[in-house]
């Protein structure tokens, strides 16, 4: 099993951490990677469930694209505003084309990358074999894998289901989500939904480790307070294919801050993977 490595010590507070944040942003960062500024590294963004393009990420897009990379910050099929419209194949495509666009705008080594469910999708494109040259999973969210016993998310993937085998898997209905212990209604076709809810389909991030066809890097990064930080390393990230560059790591603070505390490191990280 992969030790856990605390990024930052716990003695340092996020509010400490902000304070420095320019200074090592700036010292830290090797010379030969300050200066690559060259747009030839490209990077696709996805925010977490209920959120907008970019979203909590924002900070951390600006903070990257000022050492050269490229971004790309969609909305995906589960922000606020699109509320599972399409299903979880068709989100991938709409990585696919993110990550194309990118490489026809001159990135020649583009990373997936996203906080929470923009997370799982990084794992989740990765996993279905397209072409990627790392993959950044922050704060990583959305475990269908883990609610198979959930009184109301299990009954509602059984309802898809046998909305499915009776032909209806188009028909619009209720069906119920989860986000970070919050349940809510959504309204989408049970099709869709169990795309996204199948506990053995493509929101299963611990088979889409497993399935990446070969090693590249690989960044696993929560907050110590996180839900999902308690399953360490074991849960998905040791089941991806071991690269020299990947990494685990935690830092303080819970699952809506690891963004903001864990910035620099993932600055750091991501233009070590793509250089």
């Amino acid at each position: 099993m992969t030790p856990r490595r605390r990024i930052h010590p716990p003695m340092l507070e996020p509010a400490v951490i902000d304070r420095r944040r320019l200074l090592l942003a700036t010292l830290l960062l090797p010379a030969a990677l300050r200066a690559q500024g060259s747009g030839s590294v490209g990077l696709v963004l996805m925010h977490g469930k209920q959120d907008r393009a970019l979203g909590l990420l924002a900070p951390l897009a600006r903070t990257i694209g000022g050492h050269g990379v490229r971004v790309e910050g969609p909305a995906m099929p589960w922000a606020a505003s699109r509320d599972y419209d399409v299903d979880y194949p068709t989100a991938l495509d709409e990585i696919e084309s993110a990550v194309a666009r990118l490489r026809a705008a001159g990135a020649t080594r583009v990373a997936v990358g996203g906080q929470s469910f923009g997370a799982n999708a990084a794992l989740a494109f990765a996993g279905s074999g397209r072409k990627v040259d790392a993959v950044l999973a922050i704060a990583p969210g959305h475990v269908p894998d883990r609610w198979r016993d959930h009184p109301r998310i299990g009954a509602s993937v059984e309802r898809a289901r046998a909305m499915v085998a009776a032909g209806q898997g188009d028909t619009r209905a209720g069906f119920d989500d989860l986000n970070q212990g919050q349940t809510r209604t959504v309204r989408t076709t049970a099709r869709i939904y169990l795309s996204y809810f199948d506990p053995d389909g493509l929101g299963s991030m611990p088979k889409s480790a497993a399935s990446i066809p070969a090693p590249l890097p690989l960044l696993w990064i929560i907050g110590r307070n996180d839900r999902l930080a308690a399953s360490g390393p074991a849960y998905a990230f040791d089941k991806a294919p071991r690269h020299p560059k990947s990494q685990y790591g935690e830092v303080s603070g819970g699952h809506l801050d690891t963004v903001d505390i864990g910035r620099d490191e993932i600055v750091r990280w991501t233009l070590d993977a793509l250089a």
